[in-house]
């Protein structure tokens, strides 16, 4: 008993004299997906507020491919020591595991959370061209020729994709979808014609919007957009109990010491409530959501079995 309270002794001390210096040098933040894309938008706007608090640069990396798996085992290799964190949302904390058979890692074991960011709905949005203007629209559109409209969204498995197979389940039509390597590219698709509709997240299509170049159709998630109260639900309009919602966080490599966790938590959340950031993330279309490590824990054990459920019930497993 006294070697097992020396060793607990021991280990406090080295976590706390972890925090006091940490962190030593920059920050890396492993953004596993394209530069421009949603995720890369909610990133950069913490970065730089986080960065100030721990009086180090924060440095973006952007590791994108196979819907956020080849950033995610980087991170998962990496040192647990607080100078790698990885940006993550929903797509790669919950929705990998049951469609990929080896993704490579485990959100659960592999990585602590930090805390959630933000929540941000995914839209159906169509080309300023696109005949459609509502979801009734859409569905009688997709029923006249079945299989022959085109839905783009981000990679396989992501929450984009996902609400995309969702609705192609729940409506009952038959149409295309269209998976692209990020929001950014996808974006600039929508935009110049070459897909007509998709479920896209607002961040790097806002401007657009706001422009009429792009013209939302619905939201996927429970309730209205706080940036476009005016904007319907899918759900509202005429498929009942659609929902499709993503949370953004930071984690960091399991192992990493809980003051480091704790050091992290703190400055992200000051972060997250400053007011300068808040406006930042409401105006690209999400809601700050500020939480303990634990909170962001109990959040991914809530989101796993939704989106698993949805992974098997469409046979959408990937080998």
């Amino acid at each position: 008993m006294l070697r097992a309270l020396t060793i607990a002794a021991v280990a406090a001390w080295a976590s706390g004299a972890a925090a006091q210096t940490y962190p030593s040098r920059p920050v890396t933040l492993i953004v596993p997906f394209p530069p421009g894309g949603g995720v890369d938008v909610v990133a950069r706007i913490v970065a730089e507020k986080l960065a100030a608090g721990l009086g180090q640069q924060v440095i973006i990396d952007n590791r994108g491919g196979v819907a956020g798996v080849i950033g995610m085992r980087m991170a998962a290799r990496a040192a647990p020591d607080g100078l790698t964190i990885v940006m993550a949302h929903t797509g790669i904390t919950s929705i990998n595991p049951a469609l990929y058979a080896n993704p490579g890692y485990d959100a659960r074991k592999d990585f602590t959370p930090v805390g959630l960011i933000a929540t941000t709905p995914i839209v159906l949005m169509a080309n300023a061209a696109f005949p459609a203007r509502t979801v009734a629209d859409v569905i009688a559109l997709a029923k006249r020729d079945p299989g022959k409209l085109d839905i783009g969204t981000p990679p396989p498995g992501t929450g984009g994709h996902l609400a995309a197979e969702l609705f192609k389940a729940a409506s009952g039509v038959d149409f295309a979808i269209v998976t692209y390597k990020g929001t950014g590219p996808l974006t600039n698709d929508l935009l110049g014609g070459h897909v007509p509709l998709a479920f896209n997240v607002l961040a790097p299509a806002i401007g657009n919007l706001k422009a009429g170049t792009l013209r939302a159709i619905a939201t996927a998630g429970a309730m209205r957009a706080s940036l476009m109260p005016d904007l319907p639900t899918i759900a509202e309009s005429g498929v009942p109990g659609f929902e499709a919602v993503l949370h953004y966080g930071l984690m960091a490599p399991a192992g990493t010491p809980a003051a480091i966790i704790s050091r992290l938590n703190r400055e992200l959340r000051a972060a997250i409530n400053d007011p300068q950031v808040r406006e930042r993330i409401l105006a690209d279309g999400g809601d700050p959501l500020s939480s303990t490590p634990q909170e962001y824990a109990a959040d991914i054990e809530v989101e796993v079995p939704k989106w698993s459920a949805l992974v098997k019930g469409l046979g959408l497993r990937v080998e």
